[in-house]
């Protein structure tokens, strides 16, 4: 089993910083690849920022530099650093993770940590 666990989610203002984590658990041999996606109802989800052998770093075309992913190092958590933050930034934001147990290589997802920016 494996398990991904997000953390992080806040409100805050406009222009303030949240910093997000997504732990991943489990029977892990390899994850292949992992990253951030949000969702506002209504609206389909959308690439926040991603890390895979294949691509390297891949960020939305909306993140315009003002947020940061990477891997903690020796740990299976991805962090995503987000500084001048935007209303239109709000939405449930969502881990996903491609991870080889040894037996298999599935996709697993977590619950999602919602992200509230007020102007």
């Amino acid at each position: 089993q494996v398990q991904v666990v997000e953390d992080g989610g806040n409100l805050v203002q406009s222009g303030g910083s949240l910093r997000l984590s997504c732990t991943v658990s489990g029977m892990i041999v390899r994850i292949n690849d992992i990253g951030w996606y949000r969702q506002v109802p209504g609206n389909e989800r959308e690439l926040v920022a991603a890390i895979s052998e294949r691509y390297g770093t891949e960020y939305g075309d909306f993140v315009k530099g003002r947020f940061t992913a990477s891997m903690e190092s020796g740990k299976n958590t991805l962090v995503l650093q987000m500084n001048t933050l935007k209303p239109e930034d709000s939405a449930l934001y969502n881990c996903n993770a491609i991870v080889d147990t040894g037996r298999s290589t599935g996709t697993y997802w977590g619950q999602g940590t919602q992200v509230t920016v007020f102007s």
